[in-house]
């Protein structure tokens, strides 16, 4: 049976190395039968948690915050697989992309917990200049372990700065065999 997959990518870059195992990903996804819906963070204006507890996940918008979150809890909301997508900074998730996620947190308030299980999975994609994924692995598989989201693995790739290093990587083949493995 076909999936709803939503990548949330962190990069800042449009096309750089991170949109790469993005795109490669989702051709494998998409080859597989399923939906693939792409949003590129860097492109939407996210606001920061407010820590309010006003929201509440009856409402079509959960959060009391209007912005381009909007787009993006329907899609989350109805998925079957969220992927995560982004470089490594500071050996974590990229700011784009960690406010995404606080902010999913409207999902988890009042009515029904529309966020924790309902049989979602998770991806991982990460690039970096670096190599060292151990304190993001750490945070990602206690945030699925939360979640009570089955994790699906991830694909991580380091070696890279500017955009297109990742060319010719072996990641680059892991990223479409990780997508095409939904079913």
């Amino acid at each position: 049976m076909a999936k709803k997959v939503v990548v949330l990518n962190g990069s800042p870059r449009k096309n750089g190395n991170t949109s790469a195992l993005v795109s490669a990903f989702a051709g494998g996804a998409e080859s597989a039968g399923n939906s693939v819906e792409v949003f590129h963070l860097g492109s939407l204006e996210i606001h920061g948690c407010l820590g309010c507890g006003g929201g509440h996940s009856g409402r079509d918008c959960p959060c009391v915050q209007h912005d381009g979150m909007d787009r993006i809890y329907p899609a989350v909301r109805d998925c079957d697989v969220l992927v995560l997508a982004s470089p490594l900074y500071y050996w974590n998730l990229s700011g784009q992309l960690r406010t995404a996620v606080d902010r999913l947190f409207a999902l988890e308030e009042g009515g029904e917990n529309l966020l924790r299980g309902h049989g979602r999975a998770s991806a991982l994609l990460m690039s970096a200049e670096g190599s060292d994924f151990a304190d993001v692995l750490a945070y990602y598989d206690h945030l699925t372990e939360h979640l009570r989201w089955k994790n699906l693995g991830h694909v991580l790739c380091g070696g890279n700065w500017d955009p297109g290093d990742i060319s010719g990587k072996k990641e680059l083949d892991e990223a479409p065999a990780l997508g095409a493995s939904i079913s």
